[in-house]
């Protein structure tokens, strides 16, 4: 038996031994190489739904109105979009399903009064998570086809926006992040665009002439909120943040299995057995080189291919009518995804979401509200207003960096809204169909609007229909995150167990291959409680939320329904606008 233990980074200590300073640093270091290699990704996808071209038009408007003032209400939407998120993201890790399916066991299979649930509480749950999903896509669709108009000002508003409206092509090559594995080319895609807004705004920001000190004072709450127009921008402001998708798309990337997974493709599953012996006679270096060209082909003819089938079912939903018949997910697995998860929604929502609207606001406060000697618009400030003031204080390039940003933040936040529209229709009521078919649907019910108020009105029309989009989106909130609070308020929903020795899970000392075949195994998430009476529990833990936590969603909720009961109030009496 050996004095001596072993650290993370495989080093021994004598075992009666303290671990020194560099040990420490060491294992902290290797901490945040494994967060960082194994966990990252969801909570940067999420994030990038709160800073959509709808976030864009609306922080324009309240910037250019109100000033630095409305800062306040774009750090409150932050934090309450951090909260849902978060609360989304431990539906999803504890449960194993996501928000949708969690809704449609609530709602499909009631012991009494079944179909009155279903048709008064299912079905229209599932028409506004689906009317949302459309009003996000037409906010992307505008913000994109804008980008195009400044880009190339020879194009007509409406011919960017037949342009963009056949981005379905960028789903093709990244393959279906829903199918219970991470698809790491979609996060570095998603990644890779959302540090390129973050970059342009940075650079625009350091060249306008911003008052860091009003600004700062801007994030403490202002009685220019009630002022009027105050709300209603700030209910668009919320309605643009907390977006309805992102919180479905949270919740079934939360339960992928982000570290015991290994890829089971076989390379020689993808080289024809008949030329095995030909390949023989071949020098080495050229059977490599063929055999690497074979695969990229048959990867590539894959994922085009894949975009037009009708996928499997996914890992994040389930086949069971009611939560009696669902089975969590093991402790184990909890324990090893649900902070990591959290700690990246955490930091990927404060550090670009709310940053991102925040330099948004604060460049049309500069530019428009303080600077009223350059401002020739009446009214608010639209993107193209923000496009041509840039170009003539900044120049050029400024502007061109400002539409690349907001490209790139249009057509990255309609990827994720397609991801989202797949998870709803197969969470609600089972619908599986190809990425394609599915793009190419809710892009069509977003498209007609859009050409519409782009050929009739011309700009000014798309710049209040964007803002109308957000608007619609916070009335639609209310709706979505009532059973995302119920669910997760829930302890007998968010109860989770360990188990003894069963072929179900784990234990602590198994591998972390045994845990990926057990979690892969067929059927694992609709296993009924008596195939497991077998196995010795020997702890319960309860993930649901606290008082605490229940109290400030309940909060939270009632903030939103009294902001949406103003704001159509102020549309009926026809101040709103």
């Amino acid at each position: 038996m050996t004095d001596a233990v072993s650290t993370p980074t495989g080093a021994l200590l004598p075992r009666n031994s303290k671990p020194t300073i560099a040990h420490r640093v060491r294992r902290a270091g290797g901490v945040v190489i494994h967060h960082a290699k194994k966990h990252t990704g969801v909570g940067i996808v999420c994030a990038v739904a709160y800073f959509d071209p709808g976030n864009w038009g609306v922080d324009l408007q309240a910037g250019s109105e109100f000033g630095y003032r409305l800062l306040f209400v774009v750090l409150l939407a932050g934090l309450f979009a951090v909260y849902l998120q978060v609360l989304a993201t431990r539906l999803g890790c504890v449960t194993g399903i996501d928000l949708a399916s969690h809704s449609r066991l609530l709602l499909y299979n009631r012991p009494k009064h079944t179909r009155l649930y279903r048709w008064l509480g299912l079905y229209p749950l599932y028409v506004l998570a689906e009317v949302a999903i459309i009003a996000t896509d037409l906010a992307e669709l505008l913000g994109s086809a804008i980008a195009m108009s400044m880009l190339f000002p020879q194009l007509e508003l409406w011919q960017g926006v037949l342009i963009t409206a056949f981005d379905v092509l960028l789903v093709f090559a990244m393959g279906d992040p829903l199918r219970g594995r991470p698809v790491k080319m979609f996060e570095l895609l998603i990644a890779a665009l959302v540090l390129a807004v973050l970059i342009c705004m940075i650079v625009i920001i350091s060249k306008v002439d911003v008052n860091w000190g009003d600004a700062f004072v801007g994030y403490v709450p202002s009685k220019y909120i009630f002022a009027s127009g105050g709300v209603y921008t700030s209910v668009g402001i919320l309605g643009a943040t907390v977006m309805p998708h992102s919180l479905f798309l949270g919740s079934a990337l939360a339960t992928q299995d982000r570290i015991s997974f290994r890829g089971t493709q076989n390379v020689s599953d993808l080289t024809p057995v008949n030329s095995k012996e030909s390949e023989e006679s071949l020098p080495a270096k050229l059977v490599e080189e063929t055999s690497f060209v074979r695969r990229l082909y048959e990867y590539c003819k894959e994922s085009v291919l894949a975009a037009f089938r009708r996928p499997p079912p996914s890992c994040h939903s389930s086949v069971a009518t009611s939560h009696s018949e669902h089975r969590n997910n093991p402790l184990e697995f909890v324990r090893a995804h649900l902070y990591h998860g959290t700690f990246d929604v955490v930091g990927s929502l404060l550090g670009f979401a709310v940053m991102i609207n925040s330099l948004i606001l604060m460049l049309a406060a500069a530019v428009f509200f303080y600077g009223t000697e350059h401002t020739n618009t009446d009214g608010p400030a639209s993107l193209f207003d923000a496009y041509d003031l840039i170009r003539d204080l900044v120049g050029q390039p400024a502007a061109t960096l400002f539409a690349i940003a907001l490209l790139c933040a249009g057509q990255s936040s309609s990827i994720i809204a397609t991801v989202a529209g797949q998870a709803v229709s197969e969470g609600f009521i089972q619908w599986r169909v190809s990425p394609v078919m599915r793009r190419l649907a809710t892009r069509l019910l977003a498209i007609i609007p859009s050409m519409a108020v782009a050929i009739i009105v011309g700009r000014k029309g798309i710049d209040t229909l964007l803002v109308t989009s957000q608007v619609v989106l916070s009335i639609v909130l209310p709706f979505i995150t009532f059973p995302l609070l119920y669910c997760t308020s829930n302890k007998a929903i968010m109860t989770v167990r360990r188990t003894g020795p069963s072929t179900l899970v784990r234990s602590e000392t198994a591998s972390s291959e045994t845990l990926a075949a057990d979690l892969q195994s067929p059927g694992l998430e609709n296993r009924s409680p008596d195939m497991t009476e077998n196995a010795d529990t020997d702890e319960v833990v309860d993930y649901s939320n606290n008082r605490l936590t229940i109290y400030i969603g309940v909060a939270i909720w009632l903030v939103i329904v009294a902001a949406n009961f103003y704001v159509i109030v102020e549309l009926g009496l026809g101040k709103g606008m």
